[in-house]
């Protein structure tokens, strides 16, 4: 690919995230935004500030001669996979929120396909782009902390009745997978990005209060062993009243402890490091805000300039596919233990 020429860009789904894709692609000076696909009513998307052909479905972007180079995939969760195979059939890259999909099958059917074909598969995990992620990633990779001895994530988020709209797909088993591929599989990535994968998973696993709202659970204590030495725990919910607790990570070593804290990983509560003095960080990017509820950092402006350097081979993809398989398996590994929590307490 030409240094000087742009990466053109379409994206398929334009809700929340999906125009902040769209947008973060017009403000980069290499890129292209080409087109805007979906299947709802382009008047009703609020998509007037962009002056881009819109289609109504995957299809018919893909056989409108419309030249691109990447799709940035917004959809619904269960749609993904599908979706990204067909783009790379096409011969296009493709930028996939998370998850790649709902099974590691998905995921590797996914791969296998770019492989075919020759192209990039980028895995939205945005929030190894924030301050406290980079500087924790160093910690670990310099072995700062010593020997791991525990890791606890806890994931505390509200999503209510002004969340889970009726008719939507979220909340479904089919389109949205769960809590932990909806709202946690960043801080899951997180975990998995620092420490490897883990294995011996026990966990207990609760429905609070969506009952009327969702297919799954909404809240979950898990426990597990890092292959890598060491154990660890999630512990999450979507039952927090009104607004967003928490997301944070406590890791303990031989040689020092870390806190980061805040609503979204964002805050470093605490570092005790053995002859070690904590630097000053960047502040983080504020969340995702739509209105009644927040999600993760808004850090995409760095996804697009990641897809722009690695197709003009400047750098590497941030988050390959094989990444985002991995945390997509160890979800289905956790919810393997939920099923079976869940059969078990009710028979």
């Amino acid at each position: 690919m030409q240094e000087e020429s742009k990466i053109k860009f379409a994206v398929v789904g334009c809700g929340h995230i999906g125009k902040r894709h769209a947008t973060m692609i017009t403000r980069n000076d290499e890129s292209e935004l080409v087109g805007l696909i979906d299947t709802a009513d382009k008047n009703t998307l609020g998509l007037d500030e962009f002056d881009t052909p819109f289609f109504s479905g995957l299809e018919s972007f893909l056989e409108s001669g419309i030249t691109a180079d990447v799709v940035c995939i917004c959809t619904p969760n269960g749609l993904h996979s599908e979706q990204a195979k067909k783009c790379l059939e096409s011969g296009l890259h493709v930028v996939c929120e998370k998850p790649m999909g709902l099974s590691k099958d998905n995921c590797e059917s996914v791969i296998y396909t770019a492989l075919q074909n020759s192209k990039q598969v980028f895995c939205v995990m945005q929030n190894r782009y924030s301050p406290p992620s980079e500087w924790i990633k160093k910690v670990i990779s310099e072995k700062l902390l010593g020997e791991i001895f525990m890791v606890q994530l806890n994931c505390y988020w509200n999503r209510d009745d002004r969340y889970y709209k009726k008719g939507g797909w979220k909340g479904t088993a089919d389109l949205d997978g769960g809590t932990l591929f909806t709202q946690f599989s960043h801080f899951i990535d997180i975990m998995y990005w620092l420490f490897g994968d883990i294995k011996n998973i026990q966990g207990r696993f609760a429905d609070f209060s969506h009952q009327e709202t969702t297919d799954f659970e909404d809240s979950g204590f898990v426990s597990f062993d890092f292959i890598n030495g060491g154990m660890g725990s999630i512990n999450y919910s979507t039952s927090i009243w009104n607004q967003n607790l928490e997301s944070s990570m406590t890791i303990v070593g031989s040689k020092g402890s870390v806190k980061i804290g805040g609503q979204y990983m964002n805050e470093i509560e605490v570092c005790n490091i053995e002859n070690y003095e904590m630097p000053d960080l960047p502040p983080s990017n504020p969340a995702n805000d739509y209105g009644s509820y927040k999600g993760s950092a808004a850090n995409h402006h760095y996804i697009i300039e990641n897809v722009v350097d690695s197709l003009k081979q400047r750098t590497t993809p941030t988050t390959n596919a094989l990444e985002g398989l991995k945390v997509v398996e160890i979800i289905e590994r956790i919810y393997e233990v939920r099923d079976n929590y869940l059969n078990e307490k009710n028979t």
